[in-house]
């Protein structure tokens, strides 16, 4: 049956097929729906209970386990990526990840003090990239043991390059009490900076690309926390419409940036994915799905989502001498689709993967072994 719909689907999309991709490596761009450690590697580990689900202890990871990256890279019997910034046991012979949570696509004017958004954004990340393509073939040459931990020149070009980047260049303008029309305004130069971004990747030699679009902002529980959002303003699965909008805008506008790059790009394959519908889907159907209340955040202390951004998950204080965890894990993150109010937890992670896999959300619609075959413009 899976057979049948995939060659229905390469029926409808004319595409030059060659068969399974064989990806030597995954190359990562992102924010923290992707950081695998590289904000913890810079500014201090994500803190216990963040990794107790699959890794029993903090992995760089702000979830109670794996990520939507970590499920691409086992998908794709690739090892989980390490992070660029990570020199702490990382092996980067089957790619990089230089996603940082808080990431955003274009330069904030803010210390990470002031808004919490990462220095490191998407044009520094591409900055890293570059940086690691040149200087990785000049430790391989050298022949020691790092060489050893390094991709080879022939990886770069047989890799998947995947992004997932945008939500927070989207509230960073609500930080800054802009209007709906304000952020939207600023969308486009969000988009033409990615797009710069990738244009590059591919001058060093990037050939496939999966692309994620932005999730629900409007869905996720600090936000709701965070902003003044009025009873007419929510929607009917209880997420905040107007927030909403502006991820619709943005996604749509990125669809066309990707339909762009086909054009200017013509040797590249590049896989739009829309996990903004299979999140919208997740939160609206979450009980029929097997989760509990998808807006109570699984790790956090107070509130009416058990989130508060003063005392976020894994937030400690001193009792009688003694030090405790007062933002831990509720019992089973496992029937939670929120894990802290901001991010997803491993079970949800894990649900979303399984619908996009397949290519049923991706335009073309083929599957994520097959994303390195492009479409004939």
């Amino acid at each position: 049956m899976v057979t049948q719909i995939l060659i229905v689907f390469l029926c409808l999309v004319p595409t030059q097929i060659v068969g399974n991709c064989n990806f030597a490596a995954i190359f990562n761009f992102g924010d923290s729906n992707s950081d695998t450690g590289g904000l913890s590697a810079a500014f201090g580990q994500a803190p216990y209970p963040n990794g107790v689900t699959s890794f029993h202890a903090p992995a760089g990871r702000f979830s109670d386990g794996r990520l939507l990256i970590d499920f691409i890279a086992e998908g794709l019997d690739l090892p989980y990526l390490s992070a660029f910034l990570d020199s702490i046991g990382s092996n980067f012979s089957h790619g990089a990840n230089f996603a940082t949570a808080g990431s955003t696509i274009r330069p904030q004017n803010t210390t990470m003090g002031q808004s919490g958004y990462s220095p490191i954004s998407l044009d520094v990340q591409g900055v890293q990239f570059s940086d690691f393509h040149t200087r990785s073939q000049i430790i391989r040459q050298k022949g020691n043991i790092f060489g050893q931990l390094l991709p080879k020149e022939e990886d770069f070009s047989q890799a998947l390059y995947t992004f997932d980047i945008g939500q927070n260049d989207l509230t960073a303008g609500y930080k800054l009490n802009m209007s709906t029309d304000q952020v939207k305004a600023y969308v486009p130069d969000l988009l033409s900076q990615l797009s710069n971004v990738i244009k590059k990747v591919y001058a060093r030699g990037g050939r496939s690309f999966w692309i994620h679009n932005t999730g629900p902002v409007g869905c996720l529980p600090y936000v709701m926390d965070r902003f003044m959002i009025t009873a007419a303003q929510v929607d009917k699965y209880g997420c905040a419409n107007p927030f909403n909008e502006v991820s619709k805008y943005f996604n749509l506008l990125l669809k066309k940036t990707v339909v762009q790059l086909r054009k200017e790009l013509p040797l590249a394959a590049f896989t739009y994915v829309d996990v903004y519908s299979v999140k919208y889907s997740l939160i609206g159907h979450a009980k029929k799905l097997g989760f509990e209340n998808p807006f109570l955040a699984c790790c956090g202390h107070g509130g009416k989502y058990n989130y508060n951004r003063f005392i976020k998950c894994g937030s400690k204080k001193v009792v009688n001498g003694k030090e405790i965890v007062i933002a831990s894990s509720c019992k089973d993150p496992s029937v939670r689709v929120s894990w802290d109010g901001t991010h997803f937890t491993e079970a949800a992670n894990k649900w979303i993967f399984d619908q996009i896999v397949n290519g049923s959300f991706s335009d073309p619609p083929i599957p994520l072994h097959l994303a390195c075959n492009r479409v004939n413009n």
